[in-house]
């Protein structure tokens, strides 16, 4: 079985998603990368809510550019890394639950943009609600 098809993040994932403070602080998961795909989970915190007591968006939106620049990363060469040119999101419905699960996907690679897409859902009670869909785009660039 090849890393593409492993539920598991494979290695340069894991470790890339291990530098970074920001997904610590939230207390954020590699759940599954690789094969343009990439799923990213964090608890919906006391620390992470707004003002009506649902998840800030902001959480949503890190989670999902997060699960979708590590779905690009997956596809690109050893020695590479990605940031995000630009993100849109779409907040659909207040993210109230347990945790939000953002599920990252490749639209298309090309040689310098790669287009994504991500999709964060609510967790509650053993269901999973759709609050968030975001579209964006991601470049390769030399880690040194």
């Amino acid at each position: 079985m090849t890393n593409s098809q492993s539920p598991d993040p494979d290695a340069r994932l894991r470790d890339s998603f291990n530098r970074q403070t920001m997904m610590s602080t939230l207390g954020a998961t590699m759940v599954q990368g690789g094969g343009g795909r990439c799923v990213l989970t964090a608890p919906i915190a006391p620390h992470v809510l707004q003002q009506h007591g649902a998840a800030h968006a902001g959480l949503a939106f890190t989670l999902g550019d997060s699960a979708a620049g590590y779905a690009a990363l997956s596809q690109m060469p050893d020695g590479v890394e990605v940031m995000t040119v630009e993100m849109k999101i779409n907040l659909l419905a207040p993210a109230v639950g347990e945790a939000l699960e953002a599920v990252g996907e490749v639209v298309r690679s090309g040689r310098r943009l790669t287009v994504v897409r991500a999709e964060v859902f609510a967790l509650k009670n053993g269901t999973r609600k759709s609050v968030a869909l975001l579209q964006g785009t991601m470049i390769p660039v030399d880690p040194a």
